[in-house]
């Protein structure tokens, strides 16, 4: 019976999306209970699938009972489980923030839900096709939400997005026909076996189809020189939408590219063609360098941490890249390790918005005193984010640094070490700006007195659609947020600290990474 979860955490989100548009022709606030009681049967849900994995192993769900590979399968096993259990708890938390600081309209929570359907879609599909079909779902709610202050900057940004975003999916769908024509199936697990069976991992065919989808991936996943649509976004999007889609819509795509890597062309493809893993690694070790740079270079706080992302995602990508056990149990943990984190850098930084107008890193001064829990939570996930232990930033970057080295050991190509150099390189860059962050928190010295009266003023503006007006456009689609100037509400600043000491406390579960991920990892590696 377990099995009926699958389909059913899809599908409950995507009929419950028309539920607030529909109900809302007669209840004007009836968005936010629909969207609370769809995603807590989505988090039982997901707990459900995660303890039936790590308990009893991997299982699925054929559609319509229709068996693969000529029908659609949904597949539940150590990786999925994982990812499926971060959008479960991350679109909860996203909810307890949304109700504070908007956007609250009835239109925002039906995207919201149709976005976590797709997420989930992504993480269970095992067909190449219907995954294609998810990551639309995905895009083109992530393109509304981004636009929901409906002001001409989140447009432009949601534009951006709409363009790069189509790109990257025909991209995935050309590489996915090159597959197909060397297949003649969809079904993940059938591709994996008919590549070598009808094709070869040197056919034209293959190499061709894992070209374009890597590169799909690549522009979904924002990775250097690809990745101008992200720093937009999520500048430009409401602070709580920015939350949502930092955490799991990027998280999403390179799930999917793990997934794909290893469960449709699988480790021996990687092996068979130098020249792509050559070219995937380049690209993963100047994202990772590029994106730690300009992150460097920015004041905007949520421009920081959206080229933060692209200098991470790159350090997943790497890991695929390296095709090491070692390295890719680092990717996993790293995917999962970010998603939380950015979840909670997004969502401090909105609350220190909504509260005190703290947009730009001077912003920042000294509001440590005024907002003491919030400005320490900041300050732990911003550690975290550099790879301070005990937390789940050091542990992914340990991994993929160790497996990099390993894997240079074992062919002895100077590649794996380079990556290594890179990601330490990195650290330093993002030690650089979480420091300003820290410094300006903490020591800039500054009267909060004056301070809070600027804070004032900036709201005034912000409130009478001034050029920069976040808070105030942050929630124009329909609702209005409830934060009060020169406070934090309650309710998402203990959303905020419980992350941050789930970072920390994930910092002490190695172990408990390698064990649960052990199955996936060895059945990949077989």
């Amino acid at each position: 019976m377990t099995d009926v979860l699958l389909p059913l955490s899809i599908a409950v989100p995507i009929v419950a999306a028309t539920l607030p548009l529909a109900l809302g022709l007669w209840y004007d606030e009836v968005g936010w209970p629909v969207a609370a009681v769809t995603t807590l049967g989505l988090v039982g849900s997901a707990a459900a699938v995660a303890v039936e994995v790590y308990t009893g192993g991997p299982f699925d769900h054929e559609l319509g009972g229709f068996a693969p590979p000529i029908g659609i399968e949904l597949v539940a096993d150590e990786l999925s489980a994982a990812v499926f259990l971060l959008v479960a708890l991350v679109s909860a938390a996203t909810l307890v923030l949304s109700r504070v600081i908007g956007p609250r309209g009835n239109a925002f929570y039906s995207a919201y839900l149709l976005l976590s359907g797709g997420l989930v879609g992504v993480s269970l599909t095992g067909d190449l096709f219907n995954l294609f079909v998810f990551l639309e779902i995905v895009g083109l709610t992530t393109y509304a939400l981004i636009a929901a202050d409906r002001s001409g900057a989140s447009a432009y940004a949601s534009l951006k997005y709409l363009v790069v975003g189509t790109v990257g999916a025909s991209l995935y769908l050309v590489g996915v026909g090159y597959v197909f024509l060397a297949t003649g199936t969809l079904n993940m697990a059938d591709v994996s076996v008919q590549i070598v069976e009808r094709a070869s991992y040197t056919d034209p065919l293959v190499q061709a189809g894992f070209a374009f989808i890597a590169a799909g991936f690549a522009l979904k996943i924002a990775l250097f020189p690809v990745h101008t649509w992200q720093p937009d976004a999520y500048q430009r999007a409401p602070d709580a939408v920015t939350t949502l889609v930092a955490a799991l819509v990027s998280t999403a795509s390179a799930y999917a590219l793990i997934r794909v890597t290893y469960s449709v062309f699988t480790v021996d493809f990687l092996a068979a063609n130098d020249a792509i893993v050559t070219a995937l690694l380049l690209v993963a070790g100047v994202s990772i360098l590029a994106g730690s740079a300009l992150a460097v270079m920015q004041s905007d706080l949520k421009r920081m941490f959206a080229y933060s992302s692209v200098a991470q995602f790159g350090m997943v990508v790497a890991a695929v890249g390296i095709a090491d056990e070692t390295a890719l149990l680092g990717g996993i943990v790293h995917l999962v390790g970010h998603g939380l984190l950015k979840f909670g850098l997004f969502c401090g930084l909105a609350l220190l918005a909504a509260g005190y107008g703290a947009r730009r890193v001077e912003d920042l001064a000294s509001l440590a005193r005024d907002a003491p829990f919030a400005s320490g939570a900041l300050a732990v996930l911003g550690l975290a984010l550099v790879g301070v232990p005990p937390s789940i930033g050091f542990l992914g970057k340990w991994y993929i640094a160790l497996g990099a080295v390993r894997s240079a050991g074992a062919t002895g190509g100077v590649v794996g070490v380079g990556i290594a150099a890179v990601i330490l390189a990195s650290t330093l860059f993002t030690l650089a700006y979480v420091a300003r962050v820290i410094e300006r928190l903490y020591f800039a010295g500054v009267d909060r007195e004056d301070a809070e009266r600027g804070s004032a003023a900036g709201h005034a503006g912000t409130t009478s659609g001034g050029p920069d007006g976040d808070a105030g456009t942050a929630v124009a689609d329909g609702g209005s947020g409830d934060a009060v100037p020169g406070t934090i509400p309650t309710a998402p600043l203990a959303v905020l600290v419980a992350a941050a000491l789930v970072a920390v406390g994930l910092g002490f579960a190695g172990a408990g990474f390698e064990t649960l991920l052990d199955p996936y990892l060895s059945e990949v590696f077989a």
